[in-house]
């Protein structure tokens, strides 16, 4: 039988795009769906300000959401820890196409969110990103020239058609123009799927 499709948005360094990433897997598990996975840079110093200019309710938001992110983590039993910078997210992003391309994107998917998440991995570092890709089976020579290439202009269109789908955060399910934003939002999609007729 056909499958239904659902774009998923997402950025290596939300953690609530973190927290999502199982419960997606399970969709396809659960559901006659297919999720296509599409990498969002978010820019962080639009939405929430830069190190230098954020007010004061920008850091008691930020210092909120980490902590929340933190007890989901808990209770999945991931691991945490607040980035101590702005990361630019294109470089594992483009690594991510790549992968895929490759057929190798949920070993990338995985390790990427879980080393970052635990501060192990420098996602704007093209050679730590290469070596994951080589861990995981990728063809880790033809990535540099993706990445100064066709990666960037792959990365660039999926950035329009997230403009063109009006995203404005990670994780944002979209299926039948229909948006779920937020891994806490997976219930409501489940319940959305079941009532589609979807389930397996």
């Amino acid at each position: 039988m056909d499958t239904k499709p659902i774009k998923l948005y997402f950025d290596y360094k939300s953690p609530f795009a973190y927290l999502a990433k199982d419960e997606a897997y399970a969709l396809e598990d659960d559901y006659r769906v297919t999720i296509e996975w599409l990498p969002y840079v978010l820019n962080i110093p639009e939405a929430l300000g830069d190190l230098q200019t954020r007010t004061q309710q920008q850091w008691r938001k930020i210092r909120y959401l980490y902590l929340d992110a933190r007890r989901w983590a808990n209770k999945k039993g991931l691991v945490v820890r607040g980035p101590q910078k702005i990361f630019d997210s294109s470089l594992a992003a483009i690594g991510m196409l790549y992968a895929q391309k490759h057929g190798k994107f949920r070993p990338y998917h995985d390790r990427v969110y879980e080393r970052f998440w635990r501060r192990e991995l420098d996602i704007e570092d093209k050679n730590a990103i290469a070596a994951v890709l080589t861990e995981v089976g990728a063809p880790t020579e033809g990535f540099l020239v993706y990445l100064d290439g066709a990666g960037r202009t792959d990365l660039a269109a999926i950035q329009q058609r997230a403009e063109a789908d009006e995203i404005f955060g990670v994780p944002i399910f979209i299926v039948e123009g229909e948006m779920f934003w937020g891994h806490d939002r997976i219930p409501l999609l489940r319940e959305k799927l079941g009532a589609m007729g979807l389930k397996r």
